[in-house]
């Protein structure tokens, strides 16, 4: 791992290199002034001949001030080196860390939450700032004064000097000791900082806040956050303490050794014969001795610290070392998107979530285990899809149809089997390419805080204003945006909170008209809507579906109705397909939803505040619960002596 590390500083040797320089010039120069401290003792305030020699004292004045002043300049130089080549490699570590997770698969982002992700973005990597900024160059640096200190020492008086650093090796042992232990609180400190961001990030969007209100669970999320809050605390005091408390033994052990310093002075001084150091000897051994002991303290705390930091770098290389389950073949031509007609294929697909994606291969040993175990959300469907064809997909909730949807735009992969567009696997296809030609509507569809023609324009960002309009009124919602005092320059809100639900869909939807796919997925995109955005969102649908390969996972019985094949899916399987006349003849699954759900005919859709009828009415009922769903073929049929009345019986 630490050579990993190293490894980030590569791009920025040169610059290391020039602080790795200056670092020792100001080191080695630093001990100068120390040095003609004897000097200015025995040679210029008290020499041999009595008086003191004043020409000599400005001359050593002189040299001392300039060696001050140069070394204050070269630190000032080297600490906006040191900054700048540090922060850059917490730039580059951010970057790294985001443009891999926006690699990973959905699977991912479906099994971690929100707040745990961005926690190693900005926590994590936040928390090596003072390694990667300080702690390599202070190492570098401290290591070097604490040498240059210690020969200059050496010359004054090796008596002296060996007992100055008789207790350093022993403080030096203790830190790795000390450093383990700091290094599992830091851990369990950033896991603990991670949950408050995740609860922060889910308890105080739009989202979470509704929620709580609505149910009046403030006081439980409260003391939730608290509870996290003050766990989070206890283990930032222990982080400290544990480092601190050994620090200042090590600092009072240091501050005891000028003492013995001056008593072996005394020894050496009284002693018979001629004096083994002088007074000036003294004063400059005392004068580096304070030097030698900070370099002593920083380098035993950089080395706990830099113990610690790993912990954070262990989170951060977790991250990094995910598998990226979906990546671009390594043969994968560009599509020439010009001649892409949209004919979609699954050639017996298999799709199971059992396995959390990102996580590492299982052992040989627990296949079999594996396979015997494991669920699967799609098992053997082909189908195959002309291009230009509209396809719909319904059937019971669960069944498999929106896997189906993402298996298309490689939101996942499949486990087995493939799906191809024009007969070219998606996994032989870029990524980017796959996302030119496939547009796609969810049933919420996501905006981001930033105004409406930054929205529609993340579809495409080189489309001109005439174009953005064009796509806003084909998704009739051109008006609206006119009608807004700031127009297209209108700030949608957190999730475009600020918009009803039938303005967010049909803004989603010109976004997609904008991106000028040649093949369209619709998830239920109206399902969510009450009955009059309905309307508008379905008619702003239908130019959109025209001459497009679309994929229609539908509720509204005219669409189903108007498909080219409809699809019946059910635990996994497409277990009918056809035309709708067709598929009522059979009298199977597809009969049983048309004559339950919507009624033989007589419900087109299911909103949030009602249902609307065939004949254009709307009235206020519930969506029914057929028997069929979650249970295909097997489903106990309803009989006509039930007392419940579905709505078309009222």
């Amino acid at each position: 791992m630490l050579g990993r590390t190293v490894r980030l500083f590569r791009p920025y040797r040169f610059q290391v290199i020039a602080v790795a320089v200056l670092i020792l010039l100001t080191a080695s120069i630093g001990v100068i002034n120390p040095l003609l401290i004897r000097t200015v003792f025995d040679d210029g305030l008290f020499p041999a001949s009595g008086g003191p020699d004043m020409h000599l004292l400005w001359t050593l004045a002189a040299i001392m001030s300039s060696i001050a002043i140069a070394n204050g300049l070269m630190g000032v130089l080297q600490t906006y080196m040191t900054n700048h080549v540090g922060q850059s490699v917490m730039r580059d570590l951010r970057d790294a860390v985001y443009a891999h997770l926006q690699g990973m698969s959905l699977g991912f982002f479906t099994s971690t939450r929100t707040g745990e992700i961005q926690s190693r973005i900005s926590n994590d990597v936040g928390g090596i700032q003072s390694v990667v900024t300080s702690t390599l160059t202070d190492t570098l640096s401290n290591t070097v004064i604490f040498l240059s200190t210690l020969v200059a020492m050496l010359i004054l008086s090796w008596q002296l000097t060996i007992v100055a650093v008789a207790t350093v090796p022993f403080f030096f042992a203790l830190t790795s000791f000390v450093g383990k232990k700091r290094r599992a609180v830091t851990s369990e400190a950033q896991r603990s900082m991670a949950e408050v961001t995740a609860i922060t990030q889910e308890t105080l969007s739009v989202s979470g806040i509704m929620l709580a209100k609505l149910f009046g669970r403030q006081s439980q999320e409260m003391a939730n956050f608290h509870r996290h809050n003050q766990e989070q605390s206890d283990l930032a005091v222990r982080q400290q303490m544990i480092g601190h408390s050994f620090f200042a033994v090590v600092m009072t052990f240091l501050s005891i050794s000028p003492a013995f310093i001056y008593l072996l002075a005394g020894y050496l001084m009284s002693g018979s014969g001629p004096s083994l150091v002088s007074a000036g000897t003294i004063i400059a051994f005392t004068t580096l001795q304070s030097r030698l002991y900070f370099p002593v303290g920083r380098l035993l705390q950089v080395s706990v610290e830099l113990q610690s930091s790993m912990a954070l770098f262990e989170r951060i290389y977790g991250y990094l070392d995910l598998k990226q389950d979906i990546q671009d073949a390594p043969d994968a031509d560009p599509l020439d998107l010009t001649r892409v007609s949209g004919g979609i294929k699954f050639d017996s697909v298999r799709v199971n979530y059992s396995r959390s994606y990102g996580e590492p291969e299982p052992e040989e040993g627990t296949q079999a285990a594996e396979e015997e175990s494991r669920m699967w959300a799609l098992d053997g469907v082909s189908l195959d899809i002309p291009p230009g064809q509209l396809a719909a997909f319904v059937g019971p909730s669960g069944a498999g149809k929106t896997t189906l949807a993402y298996l298309v735009p490689r939101l996942y992969d499949v486990t087995e089997g493939s799906v191809s567009i024009d007969g070219t696997d998606v996994r032989n296809i870029r990524q980017v390419d796959l996302a030119a030609v496939i547009g796609f509507v969810t049933q919420d569809s996501y905006l981001f805080h930033d105004t409406m023609e930054k929205n529609l324009l993340y579809a495409r960002p080189e489309a001109t204003r005439d174009e953005m309009i064009a796509a806003a009124k084909a998704a009739f919602i051109h008006d609206r945006i006119s009608e807004m005092p700031e127009g297209y320059d209108t700030v949608v809100g957190e999730r475009g909170f600020r918009l009803s639900g039938g303005e967010r869909q049909r803004l989603s939807i010109a976004r997609v008209i904008l991106h000028q796919p040649r093949v369209l997925i619709l998830d239920e995109a109206t399902s969510a809507l009450d009955t009059a955005s309905e309307r508008y969102v379905q008619a702003a649908l239908e130019p959109l579906m025209r001459d497009r390969t679309t994929m229609v996972i539908a509720h509204r019985l005219s669409t189903i109705i108007a498909a080219d094949v409809i699809y019946v899916v059910d635990r996994g399987r497409i277990v009918e397909h056809g035309p709708h006349n067709e598929l009522l003849a059979q009298g199977g699954l597809y009969a049983d939803l048309y004559r339950e759900q919507y009624g033989g005919g007589r419900i087109e859709a299911y909103c949030e505040d009602g249902v609307i009828f065939s004949d254009g009415s709307i009235g206020a009922a519930e969506r029914p619960e057929p028997a069929l769903a979650g249970s295909g073929q097997d489903a106990p049929r309803r009989t006509g002596r039930d007392d419940e009345r579905l709505p078309w019986e009222e």
